[in-house]
């Protein structure tokens, strides 16, 4: 028995996936309806990220080469579609004697990420050492310069969110998911605005909600009634602070507590220093970064700068939330993978995003179309993601 239903696609979470989504989804002509809890886009982790547009070059040390390849992919893509919004920079990445990645790991890596992405690294001569923002360069070994982007994230998912609205796709702010029914043919989604509760049906559900992707999962039945099981994840909190100053280059370092890879960026009138990795429990909402994530921060920049900074220096600070498998691996070596999880494969009506990152969004969403494609009716393609310039935002 055949339904009628009031969307093709709807799809919670207006974050960049979500975003993402809408736009693939109305590029290939479905109806598409967005349902987002904040009363702007973007209020989650799509605006609390490093602002970067990057292939991911500690994912190497993992082994993540495939990840790798894409998001680089992805980055030349967003180059070409979006100059506004994404520009390529050379990043600095200094080895000092007590880096623990020396030298020749650092250049390999190097060579691997200039094959992905068609774009040469060099080594800065030490002549030039001199004039790298106040790096500190005793005990300096080498200094490496590679490429890769910068971007604004909020701005970018406000301009994939304007891409897919000028395609046909629709959009709800401050829209509360109420829970949903899957059935074999249609999906019923409720949800309320304003304290008026409302019920759309769709072909298909897209549950892309960011960090709270399980808290949805929950409100939904499926096929047999039953509601829908949490998939085991953790949520890994990741803290920026913004402080004075200016710097001609990004930095790529080392921290010297733990050996991660942490970013120092210009950003806008200042330098954004980031990223931590604390397991995060709690309300998505409320997330915030600690005295010790900032001290942290604080005592990576301090190590490797001249210019000694305190809390007081501090504009802002702010934190975001990953999605990552559980397990009792640290959270930087765990897969950055994005894991698409259905309730059917045979004959999917929905369809979870657990992790993913804002580089590969479009790619990301792509996959969710192809998977979902065979439970949606035939439509005509009116535009291809790939090849669609972003417009120009506020």
């Amino acid at each position: 028995m055949d339904y009628a239903v009031d969307y093709d696609v709807v799809i919670v979470g207006g974050g960049i996936h979500g975003i993402g989504v809408a736009q693939d989804a109305a590029a290939s002509g479905y109806s598409v309806l967005v349902l987002e809890q904040y009363p702007l886009l973007a209020q989650g982790s799509s605006s609390k990220s490093s602002k970067l547009i990057h292939g991911g070059l500690r994912y190497l040390e993992s082994g993540q080469f495939h990840l790798v390849y894409e998001c680089l992919r992805e980055r030349a893509i967003l180059l070409r579609n979006a100059p506004h919004l994404v520009e390529l920079v050379p990043f600095h990445i200094p080895v000092y004697a007590t880096t623990q990645r020396r030298p020749w790991k650092i250049r390999l890596g190097m060579i691997i990420y200039s094959l992905f992405s068609g774009k040469r690294f060099y080594h800065i001569n030490n002549k030039y050492w001199n004039k790298l923002d106040g790096l500190i360069t005793e005990k300096l070994d080498a200094v490496f310069s590679y490429y890769d982007a910068q971007t604004d994230d909020a701005r970018l998912t406000r301009s994939v969110a304007a891409s897919a609205a000028e395609l046909g796709a629709e959009l709800i702010t401050s829209a509360t998911f109420e829970q949903a029914a899957v059935a074999e043919n249609r999906v019923a989604v409720s949800y309320s605005v304003g304290g008026e509760r409302k019920t759309v049906t769709a072909s298909v559900l897209v549950n892309a909600a960011g960090a709270w992707v399980n808290s949805v999962l929950q409100k939904i039945v499926d096929r047999s009634g039953q509601q829908m099981k949490p998939m085991p994840v953790e949520l890994v909190q990741g803290a920026h602070i913004v402080i004075e100053g200016q710097l001609s280059h990004p930095y790529y370092l080392e921290s010297p507590q733990d050996g991660r890879a942490v970013f120092v960026v210009p950003w806008k009138d200042g330098i954004m220093v980031g990223t931590t990795e604390k397991h995060f429990q709690g309300d998505p909402a409320r997330v915030e970064p600690t005295a010790d994530e900032i001290a942290y921060l604080l005592e990576i920049y301090n190590h490797h700068f001249n210019k000694s900074l305190n809390p007081g220096d501090i504009q802002q600070a702010f934190a975001g939330l990953r999605v990552l498998p559980a397990g009792s691996a640290k959270a930087s070596n765990k897969s950055r993978d994005t894991h698409l999880l259905l309730d059917d494969k045979a004959s999917p009506r929905l369809v979870s995003i657990f992790g993913g990152k804002l580089t590969s969004y479009r790619s990301t969403s792509e996959k969710v179309l192809r998977l979902v494609r065979k439970s949606l009716p035939k439509r005509k393609p009116v535009a291809i993601t790939r090849n669609l310039e972003l417009p120009v935002v506020d």
